[in-house]
This record gives structure tokens, C-alpha cells and sequence, in this order.
């Protein structure tokens, strides 16, 4: 009776050691991917592309980070665009428009917006949802990837129902991520391309958002300069008056 006690125990222990273990190795792999352009602090250079049928049109932009949690990205050109820039502190978010010298709160309703006419949208810069606190992780893999699908929490406040991550097995680097809407269908997918050396790294230089529901729409982010631990950047950078700062 004690061996066959001991049997079921080594059974229902067992798998529940090895989903533990998936669960973290999904977290590790998932924080890597998070950590990935930003470092303790971060410099970058930046051209986003937005292509639609309609128009086809790029804006440089420069960014400096800290963590997770402070972030100013500027606009350098087009002239049109020239000095608009967004300040990010925590969970919140604003954007300043120097033609009209007016700094605007981004407002919780409006996250999953576009951001600057893009098809990035405000939550994908501000990271709203902490993908490791706010979703359960399920991790699988293959002879190529890891794939991990992230599912909400029950207090979690999101338009997705999952978002399936999918890692390169090589060097450990994202490769794609396939964004769910509450009916189950895959809506947009964003790619990682174009590995690149920045300093003593390799990275994807490009990220691609396709959105699925709009024939002949994506916007690509090429980062064409990236520093990352970078040294000099100043706490005072990520202030209003900083974010108020115009360009010459």
C-alpha cells in the first residue's frame, strides 16, 4: 500500500515539477525579450516606416531609456513632425506637440491606439501589462523555437485573449509575435528581422507590425543605431520640462 502511495505521489509530482520549470524558462526567456533593446539604460536611433496603400511615409526618431520604466522618444524628421516627442514614466504616458506648444496625457482608454498614425500602438510602447505578472505562460518547443503563449490573468485589463511568442532555440532571440482578439483570431503579427551587431550583440535591426484585418498596411521600426548600458543618461531627462524641450 506504501509503494503504491508513493507511485501516485512520484506521478502527480513529477509533471507539476516540469510545468514549474516550463513556467519559469517561458518567464527567463520572456524578460530576456523585454530587456532586449533597452539594457540598464539605452540610446537608439530609429526609422519607422508606414506603409498603406495610400501612402508610404518614414519619421526618424531618437529614444533614450532607463529600465522598463522611462523612456522619451523625439521625433527628428520629417520637418512636419519635427519635435514631437513622448515621455513614458512607468504606467503612464504623455506626448508634446511643439506646433501647438501643448503636452497631452495619454488617457487609459486610448492604449490601444495608434501611435503617431502607426500600426505600434500606444500600449506597445508603454508596455501597460506586464507580460510576466499578467499572463499565465504556457512553453513549448520544437527543433527551431520556443513558443509561448501568454494567456490574461483574470484582473488582467487587455484586448488580447493570448499572444503566442515565438523564440529562436540558436540565440535565444524573439522571432515573432502573433496577437489574439477576444473571438480567438489572429489579428496582427509582428516580425523580428535583420540580425545586426550593436557593441558586443546581435539583435533584430527591424520589427515589422502587419496588421491582419488591413489589406496592405505595415509599419516597420529599423534600429539604425543602438547603444545599449549606455552611459550619461540623466534621470532629469525623463521629466515635463525635458519632454517640453524643443528641437533647433
Amino acid at each position: 500500500m506504501l509503494k503504491k502511495t508513493m507511485l501516485i505521489l512520484v506521478m502527480i509530482v513529477t509533471p507539476l515539477s516540469q510545468s514549474l520549470a516550463n513556467e519559469e524558462r517561458a518567464k527567463e526567456l520572456i524578460q530576456k525579450m523585454d530587456d532586449m533593446y533597452r539594457s540598464t539604460a539605452s540610446r537608439a536611433t530609429m526609422t519607422m516606416r508606414m506603409q498603406t496603400p495610400n501612402y508610404d511615409r518614414s519619421m526618424t526618431m531618437e529614444s533614450v531609456t532607463i529600465g522598463e520604466d522611462q523612456m522619451l522618444i523625439r521625433i527628428l524628421a520629417p520637418k512636419k513632425e519635427r519635435g514631437i516627442a513622448t515621455l513614458k514614466i512607468d504606467k503612464e504616458m504623455w506626448n508634446f506637440f511643439p506646433k501647438i506648444n501643448k503636452t497631452i496625457k495619454v488617457p487609459p482608454s486610448m492604449m490601444m491606439g495608434s501611435w503617431m498614425g502607426s500600426d505600434f500602438t500606444n500600449d506597445d510602447l508603454v508596455k501597460e501589462s506586464s507580460l510576466i505578472e499578467d499572463y499565465a505562460l504556457a512553453l513549448q518547443e520544437d527543433a527551431d523555437y520556443y513558443e509561448i503563449t501568454l494567456t490574461p490573468k483574470m484582473q488582467t485589463v487587455t484586448v488580447w485573449d493570448k499572444i503566442v511568442v515565438k523564440i529562436n532555440k540558436i540565440d535565444n532571440t524573439p522571432a515573432e509575435q502573433a496577437f489574439f482578439d477576444d473571438k480567438g483570431r489572429k489579428v496582427r503579427i509582428m516580425s523580428y528581422k535583420e540580425p545586426k551587431q550593436f557593441g558586443n550583440v546581435t539583435l533584430p535591426s527591424v520589427l515589422e507590425m502587419i496588421p491582419l484585418n488591413k489589406e496592405g498596411h505595415r509599419t516597420l521600426i529599423t534600429y539604425d543605431k543602438l547603444e545599449l548600458n549606455a552611459q550619461g543618461v540623466d534621470q532629469k531627462l525623463f521629466t515635463m520640462r525635458s519632454l517640453k524641450q524643443r528641437l533647433r
